[in-house]
């Protein structure tokens, strides 16, 4: 019994001492009471001042209720925090029982790191914290924040403003939903549908989840990212960018849209340096010319493009796949120059255009760059062309020699003429039964051909040829394929999708036996190191 009543003691001191630590004092020129006009109260006027466990305020009136244990201060209020933290208000109250108090009327708070300015002020001096919800105005040594809602945590310097944010500096102007802002580090976390406007250059920078830095202007987004470049739109899953460097990189589902050029890049992991004019791209990298009704799509393990729109230089190395629904290539590396619409196909290139399969050392393809249609075709050193009889699966008609040069009419190849060692197997069938009459072996040094659907329709020998006639029955089998005769059908992306397919005997062929470095980085690295510089092709056009 003792030891309860001993208990009980403790408690109600405990109880006691918290209870007067909890009372207001208050200090008047002038105390008045006026119970029917303000029942309960103590009118305090004259130089009011009021001190509450650590918080000073003073005004020119107020009403003090005792019983209540809560204060209403009004005219000119001044409230005090420990050495920090000031306010100024028309009005407030404050409730010591709760430790809450509420001000209104031209609210400024102060601390050492911001200046808040509202109509109406909440603080809750338990969990030290500030709230909003009637538009204030918050301005630090970088930046200026505006919201219609929000909170500041004192302890660690952090807003969270909602609904209607903005935050400027003179270079930049953020426009948010929701984000949380700290002060004293300027760090930005973006919660909602939120816009980053460079003031100086009007790029822009969308998100719905990320980080800004304010003070440095370094970016990290992760959620429905895009990046609105002066010349291109930067679209990724992840995206970081430096606005001070001009630099950018991008991860997973990329697109780069040219807004000069009908021009769009897309890939796993993208590097963007602005300042130079340059983009990086790789993993499913794929360049897509937009044309009208029939886009050309070039894919490769790595896309280097560089350059003002006008004068834009497009490379792309290994693994090289084109598909176009009236032309497909492959080759190891490919360079594209957009002002002069010449493409350079290098190592081991193939086109297929229509029914012909066409290959040779080196081949260049020229477009008209106002139509954006193909213009014309050279094939350098060891050219061949092949097509399928249109019947047969075992026979083809083919066409070889030193160097080749092809013109175009609406993108199907039309002329083509062979200078050089030219040779030909040419099958010849009935042009009311399609049935084989004769096969020609013909050997001249330059040939010239027209095609119609992609079909040989005439052959004009330019210089003394010699061949020989056979018919089918006698055709030597020496005759039959031209030498270095390979069929590369399989090979050929017969969909968009096919351009992604690495053919398994190429997986690791030799850059270096076509006379160029190996590049450029490998991909398992991306993102831990610095990509190598990739090998660039040379700009001169002097084989064109």
């Amino acid at each position: 019994m003792k030891r309860l009543f001993f208990l009980l003691l403790i408690i109600f001191t405990s109880i006691s001492y918290a209870q007067e630590k909890k009372k207001i004092e208050y200090y008047a020129e002038q105390q008045e009471a006026d119970e029917e006009k303000y029942p309960g109260a103590t009118m305090l006027l004259g130089n009011v001042r009021m001190k509450h466990d650590g918080i000073d305020l003073t005004c020119q009136k107020a009403l003090y209720y005792k019983k209540e244990n809560f204060f209403k201060a009004i005219g000119t209020v001044f409230i005090k925090q420990g050495d920090t933290i000031t306010q100024t208000s028309d009005y407030a109250d404050y409730d010591a029982n709760y430790k809450q108090a509420l001000s209104w009327g031209n609210v400024v708070l102060k601390d050492p790191t911001m200046t808040l300015t509202t109509d109406t002020l909440q603080f809750d001096r338990i969990n030290q914290k500030l709230y909003y919800k009637t538009f204030a105005t918050i301005k630090d040594a970088t930046n200026t924040l505006k919201s219609k809602i929000g909170n500041y945590y004192l302890e660690n310097k952090k807003f969270t403003a909602t609904t209607r944010v903005t935050v400027v500096n003179p270079e930049h102007n953020l426009e948010s939903d929701h984000l949380d802002y700290y002060t004293e580090t300027g760090f930005t976390y973006l919660w909602g549908p939120s816009t980053i406007t460079n003031t100086k250059n009007k790029n822009k920078i969308y998100c719905e989840k990320g980080f800004y830095d304010t003070k440095t202007d370094i970016s990290h987004f992760v959620k429905n990212a895009k990046l609105y470049l002066k010349e291109r739109t930067v679209e990724g899953d992840s995206l970081y960018y430096d606005k001070r460097k001009g630099f950018a990189s991008a991860t997973n589902n990329i697109k780069v849209i040219d807004t000069v050029q009908n021009f769009i890049t897309k890939g796993n992991y993208a590097e963007i340096f602005e300042l130079k004019d340059s983009l990086f791209i790789i993993k499913r990298a794929v360049a897509i010319t937009i044309v009208e009704k029939d886009s050309m799509f070039v894919h490769g393990d790595t896309l280097l493009v560089t350059g003002k729109p006008e004068k834009r230089i497009i490379r792309t190395f290994h693994n090289v796949k084109i598909f176009k629904s009236d032309l497909q290539g492959k080759c190891d590396s490919i360079y594209t120059n957009q002002a002069t619409g010449f493409t350079k196909m290098y190592r081991n290139p193939i086109i297929w255009s229509d029914k012909n399969q066409i290959t040779g050392d080196t081949i260049y393809l020229k477009s008209n760059i106002d139509t954006e249609k193909l213009d014309s075709l050279k094939v350098f050193n060891n050219s061949f062309i092949i097509s399928k009889d249109s019947l047969s699966i075992d026979d083809f008609n083919q066409i070889k020699g030193r160097n080749m040069y092809g013109k175009f009419e609406d993108n199907k190849l039309k002329t083509m003429l062979v200078d050089g060692n030219a040779e030909s197997v040419y099958y010849n069938r009935n042009e009311q039964t399609n049935i084989i009459e004769t096969i020609t072996k013909e050997i001249s040094s330059n040939i010239e051909f027209t095609f119609d659907k992609g079909i040989v329709e005439s052959i004009k020998y330019l210089k003394a040829t010699e061949g020989k006639t056979y018919p089918p029955s006698k055709l030597p089998e020496e005759v039959k394929k031209l030498k270095n005769f390979i069929w590369r059908e399989s090979e050929q992306p017969k969909k968009m999708e096919d351009i992604f397919i690495i053919d398994t005997d190429e997986i690791k062929a030799p850059i270096k036996k076509a006379g160029f470095p190996e590049t450029i980085l490998d991909e398992k690295k991306i993102g831990k190191k610095k990509p190598t510089k990739a090998v660039i092709l040379p700009d001169s056009d002097k084989d064109q």
